[in-house]
């Protein structure tokens, strides 16, 4: 069973490992509805009582899965707003991806901040999870990595198109207990914090073995303003899970890795392969050492990625290896660790 901690202010507790469901969107590729279930079923017999989806993920499909098999069970859930799923014309093949998700689901994303578009993200989340409830949403994708110039007009939007002010009616009247940012970037999550009171952050990809920047500015206003951390893509996009003794591509922060990138990661292997420790599992619990960090959320996609998730949370690490990453500044000094 998996060590519970408390998220923020919300009152809500959750385990250190979350169940991440963009893969039950059929990320790139098709996943049958009887390994999706199956999956969803070794998660809960793990002891997974944190879950996280989006409307973007497969379009409505993550959720829609999700939601039957959560539902009548006490658990932690989160969805996302910003993008609103409008009805596409014409026939869809599952098997190609669009936006990077192989859905067979008739909707088509669209991004919208607003008042009005939050609600409506709300409620139709309910609606395809078919839950009475939705613990934390966050706001999906801000920022000037995913919008470039548009994100000017997005973040009006959120602030003076009235999001913002959707989520804080959801939180005060009890709707939800909780709203924060779920995103690639620092810098949105700073910007969104000059405007709103957030509970917690989806942070993916920044705070990993690789890379520790959140140290320097975002976790010490965090600290300061009592948001919690919840840390997607503890991998880096695969490289930190895989490593680089493999036959299949090498992926960082959802691109090829540079020779860079993999010239740490193999130096990284090597201090993990010292002391006997597999990089998956270094990678999936340096995290957790952050006070702010409260559960950490891989993307799981099959019964057997589940039950290897959970051996690496189990797996004891020595203190001497985190030592080692330090001494050959492969790791931030200031950096925690377990």
């Amino acid at each position: 069973m998996f060590r519970r901690r408390k998220l923020g202010p919300t009152g809500l507790i959750v385990t250190e490992l979350g169940f991440g469901g963009a893969p039950l969107g059929n990320l790139f590729r098709p996943l049958a509805d009887e390994t999706a279930r199956a999956t969803l079923e070794a998660g809960r017999k793990a002891g997974f009582g944190y879950w996280d989806t989006a409307p973007f993920y497969g379009f409505g499909l993550s959720e829609r899965r999700m939601g039957d098999a959560l539902r009548g069970g006490d658990h932690v859930i989160s969805t996302k707003v910003g993008r609103v799923l409008n009805p596409v014309s014409g026939p869809v093949d599952g098997n190609v991806a669009r936006h990077g998700y192989a859905t067979p689901m008739p909707f088509a994303p669209t991004y919208d901040y607003s008042h009005d578009a939050v609600m409506r993200s709300y409620e139709e989340s309910l609606q395809r999870l078919g839950l009475a409830r939705i613990d934390l949403l966050y706001i999906h994708d801000i920022g000037r990595l995913t919008h470039g110039q548009a994100n000017a007009a997005h973040m009006t939007a959120l602030t003076r198109g009235g999001g913002l002010k959707a989520l804080a009616e959801l939180r005060d009247g009890g709707a939800i207990k909780g709203f924060g940012v779920g995103v690639n970037e620092v810098e949105a999550c700073l910007e969104v914090m000059d405007h709103a009171r957030l509970d917690v952050i989806l942070l993916a990809g920044r705070y990993t073995l690789l890379e520790q920047t959140p140290l320097d500015a975002l976790f010490p206003r965090c600290a300061e303003a009592g948001t919690a951390i919840v840390i997607g893509g503890p991998y880096n996009s695969g490289i930190l899970a895989l490593g680089t003794r493999t036959g299949a591509p090498l992926r960082y922060n959802y691109e090829p890795a540079s020779a860079g990138v993999i010239g740490k990661v193999r130096r990284i292997e090597a201090v993990c392969d010292a002391h006997k420790v597999p990089l998956a599992a270094a990678a999936l619990k340096f995290p957790l050492a952050h006070g702010l960090v409260v559960s950490v959320i891989p993307g799981l996609d099959s019964p057997e990625r589940v039950a290897q998730t959970a051996a690496l949370y189990g797996t004891p690490i020595p203190a001497a290896l985190w030592a080692d990453l330090k001494a050959e500044n492969l790791l931030r000094s200031d950096a925690p660790t377990p």
